[in-house]
Parts: structure tokens; C-alpha cells; sequence
């Protein structure tokens, strides 16, 4: 497994813990850490030469 799925798979599971975070603070600082491990993830996708360095990266952290 590549390191960018773990970090793929820390943000799903961020988004798990939001899910059923008791209160508004929780819930958005699950969905900050989610945030975090994805951007971590497509770092690690661009140091590994899987995707280009500005386009695909602004685009992706869009979505």
C-alpha cells in the first residue's frame, strides 16, 4: 500500500470520527484533520511523480 492511500485512509476515517462528533467543534476539527491528511496525501502522490505539481494538486484540494 502506498503511503498517500494510508494518509487517504487517516482522512476517511477523520471524517468517520465528524460523522459522530457530539458537537461543533469536534465536528470541525475532524473535518480540519480530514483536510490535513489529504493535502499530506497528494504531496506525497507529487513527490512520488504521480500527478503534476500545480493543476491537478489546487484542483484536487477542491474537491
Amino acid at each position: 500500500m502506498k503511503r498517500s492511500d494510508l494518509f487517504r485512509e487517516n482522512a476517511d476515517n477523520c471524517l468517520q470520527f465528524a460523522e459522530r462528533a457530539d458537537g461543533e467543534p469536534a465536528f470541525r476539527r475532524y473535518r480540519r484533520m480530514a483536510q490535513g491528511w489529504k493535502a499530506l496525501a497528494l504531496q506525497q502522490d507529487w513527490l512520488d511523480g504521480e500527478i503534476a505539481p500545480l493543476g491537478e494538486y489546487r484542483t484536487a484540494l477542491r474537491e
